[in-house]
């Protein structure tokens, strides 16, 4: 069975690998169609990815096929084209109980702390798969990504009223903007890529942008807003110098939202923190009704990814085409592997 594993940073090697045993009650075998390529699996090339130990096999974003399942399941069956909720969750710990699985006390991700679908099959709890009988498997394979702005979005409870600022317009801050797009927000785009904020303006309408590199952010915002600056702040870029300047682009009562990942610590200066009343929120993952909520929204036209994808390739070119893919010049956006 066909595969690819990540041996140490900067090694990524074509294998052969079991196929998956019999499904047990309530798992399902399922076929790997398609592979979405985040920043999880950049990070981890690189060696920059917390939570993770080597060699690992990628692949969290996933469009499959159930193949076989273990005893009768609801709501799901043989041929099913699905996407796949890749939080393995304990279900008992007192996250789990309150219904957060997403940030559960021995959460493992597939991909990052155990063996991910980057790999012809895969065995899998069948209460992990969300069915479409619309979307095809590469749309399917992009649906945690939106998920995970579906989540962030919620957490932050945007309102038609708020004005947003979506710090970082790769995949996730595109997901962030589309889900507060979807809630009637106005949303402000700031970015150090011109590119990616002529991506924004072309392709989802965004009217209002930053170009950080050339701009001073906080002067501009101010601009825009008449002086009252942001109600809702969103980083999506897990730099640690733009997640602490996102804290100045908050208006009073505001929230920030630290949706990128950091692996060192985040500061801010304390007395504006009180000043403004400020609240911060992290947002992890996403929830089960998360991918509901996204399928839906893509099954009845309301959410496109159409545009994200910049790049494909097979899992067999894979291990060769990758060094490519994480130079800046190559210009990703999304990659997507067939299998």
């Amino acid at each position: 069975m066909r595969g690819v594993i990540l041996r140490e940073p900067g090694l990524l090697e074509s294998i052969e690998t079991e196929p998956p045993g019999s499904p047990a009650s309530g798992e399902a075998v399922v076929r790997v169609e398609r592979i979405g390529i985040c920043g999880t699996d950049l990070h981890a090339y690189r060696g920059r990815q917390p939570f993770f130990a080597y060699p690992r096999i990628l692949g969290h974003e996933l469009g499959v096929i159930v193949e076989e399942l273990g005893g009768e399941v609801q709501g799901i069956k043989v041929g099913d084209s699905c996407s796949v909720e890749p939080y393995m969750n304990c279900g008992h710990c007192r996250a789990c109980r309150q219904g957060r699985t997403n940030c559960c006390a021995s959460l493992e991700c597939l991909g990052v702390q155990c063996d991910g679908g980057m790999r012809e099959r895969i065995l899998l709890p069948a209460a992990k798969l969300h069915r479409s009988e619309v979307l095809t498997t590469e749309q399917l394979a992009l649906v945690e990504t939106l998920c995970i702005g579906c989540h962030a979005v919620d957490r932050a409870g945007v309102q038609a009223d708020d004005i947003c600022v979506v710090i970082g317009v790769g995949p996730i801050g595109l997901a962030v903007l589309q889900h507060v797009q979807l809630r009637g927000a106005r949303a402000i785009v700031l970015d150090v890529n011109a590119g990616r904020l002529g991506f924004c303006q072309a392709s989802f309408g965004v009217t209002e942008t930053v170009d950080v590199s050339a701009t001073d952010p906080v002067a501009a915002l101010s601009d825009l807003t008449g002086g009252e600056m942001a109600s809702i702040v969103f980083d999506a870029t897990g730099n640690p110098g733009s997640m602490e300047a996102a804290f100045d682009l908050a208006g009073q009562g505001a929230r920030v939202v630290l949706v990128g990942l950091h692996l060192g610590k985040v500061s801010f200066a304390d007395p504006d923190f009180h000043r403004r009343e400020l609240t911060v929120l992290s947002s992890r993952n996403a929830l089960p009704r998360d991918f509901q909520d996204v399928i839906s929204n893509m099954e009845s036209g309301k959410l496109d990814v159409t545009p994200w994808v910049t790049h494909r390739c097979s899992i067999d070119d894979l291990p060769s085409v990758f060094p490519g893919l994480i130079t800046p010049e190559a210009g990703v956006l999304k990659a997507v592997v067939s299998v």
